[in-house]
């Protein structure tokens, strides 16, 4: 028995930084990954892949650990970092990407993320995770930016 909890984020912000600093940054799977919130272990599966192990999260007597993979493809040319699921790797699909444009003076970031996340627990429960899931995940993406703006001089 398990159910599904499907999260869609999108986010944009404008940084100090040069778009280059900021693509260098998040092209580099590992450092960006250093800056999210609750990361217990990233794994490097090799030809840009990467497997996420978060930390457990847990209310009342129910504990869950999201842990997914997902492959990584940056263009610096057109200012892009992706990324697809890998199948078989944990209970979560994880697929988003970056965009990242420069202005004059500063740097348009845009991210978007989706995730579908597996869930050992009956459906008579989803009403009550789902609501959870949804938000732990949204504020670790959003200290995540927070913790990226700051490396990256602030907003602009």
């Amino acid at each position: 028995m398990a159910i599904t909890v499907t999260v869609e984020l999108g986010y944009e912000f404008d940084v100090k930084a040069s778009a280059k600093e900021v693509f260098d940054v998040l092209a580099d799977v590992p450092l960006s990954a250093s800056h999210y919130p609750k990361v217990e272990q990233l794994i490097d599966l090799g030809d840009g892949a990467y497997r996420w192990e978060m930390e457990k999260i847990g209310f009342g007597q129910v504990h869950l650990q999201t842990i997914y993979a997902s492959k990584y493809v940056s263009d610096q040319a057109q200012g892009t970092v992706s990324w697809t699921p890998v199948p078989g790797h944990g209970n979560a699909l994880v697929s988003g990407g970056w965009k990242i444009t420069p202005h004059k003076k500063s740097t348009n970031v845009v991210l978007r993320v989706r995730g579908d996340m597996t869930l050992p627990l009956p459906a008579l429960m989803k009403m009550v995770v789902a609501p959870v899931v949804e938000s732990e995940f949204e504020k670790m993406t959003e200290q995540y930016i927070d913790n990226l703006t700051q490396r990256f001089g602030g907003e602009a």
